[in-house]
């Protein structure tokens, strides 16, 4: 990440006192610069759509608009942010409900303040993050609801496999398209047809079970 450049965040959360605290966590590292604050959703889709962030927080628990619903809104907006899912809800419902609805990451309010640092770090990078209790939970999830299919029924492509594998070590399609020196619509149409394959509904889901498969395997 270029310093001279910081990552622009907008932080969306009903609690006035969190959004201080999160303001003044990232005033302590210069890659990052707080934009904007929203104390609800619809304030959060309208600066998120004027401001144009880089990375939105984004809280679970709002009054007139709740953080999934704000989270659809956003995606179907077509924004070029990372939207983290940042909680005090641990509950497998939700989990599963914000990635579902295409959160690039879930983090617990009560993890360390460093710890938050790093994963926001990661998250800027175009990586995945989720607070380390919550895989197990989500694995369980997993094997609970949709019954993926082994690799070796899939009928995966050759290219869909090696998608597949980047997703697993936490690459955005952006990343992911650099690497491979294709179009961010061609992983988009890949990424597609490998979730269908493997009768998953996320790509966060994908790479919670090619990491689970390859840790079988």
């Amino acid at each position: 990440m270029n310093a001279a450049q910081p990552e622009t965040v907008l932080v969306i959360d009903d609690h006035p006192l969190f959004r201080k605290g999160v303001a003044q966590l990232l005033a302590l590292d210069s890659s990052f610069r707080m934009v904007g604050e929203a104390a609800s959703g619809r304030e959060g889709l309208e600066l998120a759509q004027r401001l144009a962030p880089d990375l939105i927080l984004l809280d679970l628990n709002m009054k007139d608009m709740n953080g999934i619903e704000t989270l659809r809104a956003i995606r179907a907006a077509d924004l070029d942010a990372r939207v983290i899912i940042l909680t005090v809800s641990n509950n497998q419902e939700d989990l599963v409900a914000a990635l579902r609805a295409g959160a690039d990451g879930y983090l617990l309010k009560d993890m360390e303040p460093e710890d938050l640092l790093a994963n926001l770090h990661d998250a800027a990078q175009g990586r995945m993050v989720l607070s380390s209790a919550l895989t197990g939970m989500l694995a369980h999830a997993l094997r609970q609801d949709s019954q993926p299919k082994p690799p070796d029924q899939a009928g995966l492509t050759e290219r869909e496999r090696e998608i597949l594998a980047l997703i697993a070590a936490g690459m955005s399609n952006k990343l992911i398209a650099r690497e491979l020196n294709i179009t961010e619509g061609t992983v988009k149409v890949h990424v597609k047809n490998l979730l269908k394959k493997l009768n998953l509904r996320s790509r966060v889901e994908a790479a919670v079970w090619a990491v689970e498969n390859r840790h079988k395997g």
